[in-house]
């Protein structure tokens, strides 16, 4: 329908269009807005958010309208006009990984994404290149991403390789320890008095092994440390083990509401000195973790 100025201005367009849309929560979810929005993404439409926060209804969750400055820096990245990092190549990661058990049951985690997409759009934002390898999530492709969906640690691990080369690297997913040694062809029966005995497999490290990449090896990489206590402690262990640049560790414990949630407390570690961040939503995160990355590199390349 083009029955009003802005529609028919859109319809008789045929220039690039960025849209940046918010409604309730429950709007947002329904079917038809998501088989609505698959139509606008395939005729190359651009979304600037929307991001999770509280809305005027009362409720919370995805639909709050992108910030003023994020659609405005939006608009500028277009232009390609302050992008700090402009011809640098981003690679990050997102979301848990699932493991299977048999073919209806899987190994997982609680993680949601929300972390990782935020901080492939901040990246890319600021003019990265950007490539998102994402676990399964009920998210929404980031606007000028490249997304790779995967499922398991392997394929994340493959993944990754495969968009080497690049600048930086954020490992932010959530990926699964161990999976189960031997995959089950055929659904595993439930049978009185019998519980079967699965035996795990060691998955690979992924930020161990981009750290050690050799000649491949990202200028910058950057972990993640999930944990439930004594988080900077076991971050400064994490980041000696791993062998990376930079550690973020942050609450995972089920008070912290942080695995689901739209917030997160972030303790930035270095070799050099620890950095406590105030507790702000992911998008923050992000944002204030690009920036951090983007004066790293000091320049555009």
């Amino acid at each position: 329908q083009a029955d009003d100025l802005a529609s028919t201005t859109l319809l008789a367009t045929d220039k690039p269009v960025m849209i940046a849309p918010a409604m309730n929560v429950r709007m947002w979810l329904h079917d038809a807005t998501q088989t609505n929005l698959a139509t606008l993404r395939t005729r190359g439409i651009t979304l600037v958010g929307p991001n999770d926060g509280d809305m005027a209804c009362g409720e919370y969750g995805p639909g709050r309208m992108a910030e003023a400055d994020e659609i405005v820096d939006a608009v500028i990245g277009w232009f390609g006009v302050s992008a700090p990092l402009a011809g640098r190549r981003a690679l990050v990661t997102s979301g848990p990984t699932h493991e299977p058990i048999d073919p209806v049951r899987y190994i997982a985690n609680r993680s949601s994404g929300r972390q990782g997409h935020a901080i492939a759009t901040a990246l890319a934002r600021r003019g990265a290149a950007t490539t998102l390898i994402s676990g399964p999530t009920h998210l929404d492709d980031p606007a000028g991403v490249t997304v790779v969906h995967i499922e398991t640690a392997r394929e994340m691990l493959a993944a990754c390789e495969t968009a080497l080369p690049a600048d930086v690297a954020v490992c932010a997913a959530a990926v699964a320890d161990w999976r189960a040694g031997t995959i089950a062809d055929q659904k595993l029966k439930k049978d009185a008095g019998s519980v079967p005995t699965l035996t795990m497999a060691e998955n690979p490290d992924i930020l161990a092994t981009l750290s050690a990449a050799g000649n491949s090896r990202p200028g910058l990489v950057v972990g993640f440390a999930a944990e439930t206590e004594n988080l900077v402690e076991h971050a400064r262990a994490k980041l000696a083990r791993k062998g990376c640049d930079w550690i973020l560790a942050n609450d995972v414990s089920p008070a912290s509401g942080t695995f689901g949630g739209g917030d997160n407390t972030i303790h930035l570690v270095t070799a050099k000195a620890v950095e406590d961040w105030p507790r702000m939503s992911k998008t923050d995160v992000a944002e204030r973790l690009a920036d951090r990355i983007a004066d790293h590199f000091g320049s555009p390349a």
